[in-house]
């Protein structure tokens, strides 16, 4: 969902991230928040990722998901330009299995943090969760749904659970 008001920016490093990152906007989706999603990179379009931070900011963005492989240097040059919550996806793109990414998106400098999550699509899928947690805490709508979502994740596996010893 693209608007003019977001409440989430998500901004690839490449265009090749996308199968990976597109699990996060489902979840997002299933909440009814709003993001927008881009492709940057801190190395290539430096100027266009601060530009994109500034109009994202304007726009209402109260938390970042950046996703990168390899360097995976996003997120941290979205923290350096931002005082909203950035979350890190790392990617696996490099011939380390994401190892490389992980290291780079979570071993930020003091006063810069970066939330991160794990390599690949679970960590998709957990930024997703992990921004609306965050804007639940001022949401109580928000905070409902996602109380709903966490009920319904415990039942699936008691119901897993009861066919296995059935």
């Amino acid at each position: 969902m693209t608007n003019s008001t977001t409440d989430v920016a998500i901004i690839m490093g490449s265009d090749s991230d996308l199968p990976i990152v597109e699990a996060s906007f489902a979840i997002l989706d299933s909440f009814g928040v709003n993001y927008t999603k881009n492709v940057m990179s801190a190395h290539r379009t430096p100027h266009e990722v601060m530009e994109l931070i500034k109009t994202s900011e304007k726009n209402g963005c109260k938390v970042f998901i950046a996703a990168a492989g390899m360097a995976a240097h996003l997120a941290g040059a979205v923290a350096a330009h931002s005082t909203r919550p950035v979350i890190g996806i790392p990617i696996e793109s490099g011939g380390m299995g994401g190892i490389d990414s992980l290291l780079s998106t979570a071993m930020m400098p003091p006063g810069v943090p970066v939330a991160t999550v794990a390599v690949g699509k679970a960590g998709a899928k957990n930024s997703a969760i992990l921004a609306v947690q965050i804007l639940a805490t001022s949401d109580d709508a928000l905070a409902a749904k996602l109380s709903e979502y966490k009920s319904n994740m415990r039942d699936e596996v008691l119901k897993k659970d009861q066919a296995l010893n059935s």
